[in-house]
């Protein structure tokens, strides 16, 4: 099988563009990765997609609130999330600012969810939580010669 050319390395501007772009796509999943522990002190990583929503530079996520996931990102108030292909990914590492149950969101919150996820969890909002999470940590690359300077955010700041 022949090697297709690359494109040549984006510059971190034309990085951020393109990451905001995902972010802010409609219909975006995200892999969600929490872990939590046991009483013994045992660690459980989990995994899981769901619908991502960027709104005032901030990741909402609406998910069960029983949910392993919720109740994780809830405990350690963290989460890393994954978007893109493996050729082109942005990382984004993430703190809880707020849960907020479906039924008591203001409305900004929920129509800014609804308006660009795939679907409104106000049609059966019964234990639905939204998450909303605060950009510590992006990445973004696509080959290794954009492993330097893959970095966008640090600490809530944009660099």
């Amino acid at each position: 099988m022949p090697h297709l050319p690359q494109p040549a390395p984006r510059t971190r501007e034309q990085r951020l563009v393109d990451t905001l772009a995902m972010l802010r796509s409609p219909a975006r999943d995200a892999w969600v990765a929490t872990a939590s522990s046991d009483d013994d002190g045992a660690v459980h990583p989990y995994m899981v997609p769901l619908s991502l929503v960027w709104l005032d530079e901030q990741v909402v996520l609406a998910l069960p609130g029983s949910s392993r996931t919720a109740r994780s990102i809830a405990a350690t108030a963290t989460t890393r999330l994954a978007l893109g292909e493996t050729r082109d990914v942005v990382l984004v590492d993430a703190v809880l600012d707020q849960a907020v149950p479906v039924a008591d969101a203001p409305a900004e919150l929920a129509e800014g969810y609804a308006a660009q996820a795939d679907w409104d969890p106000r049609r059966d909002p019964d234990g639905y939580v939204y998450l909303v999470l605060r950009p510590l940590r992006i990445q973004a690359w696509r080959e290794v010669d954009e492993m330097t300077g893959r970095t966008l955010m640090r600490d809530g700041d944009w660099l």
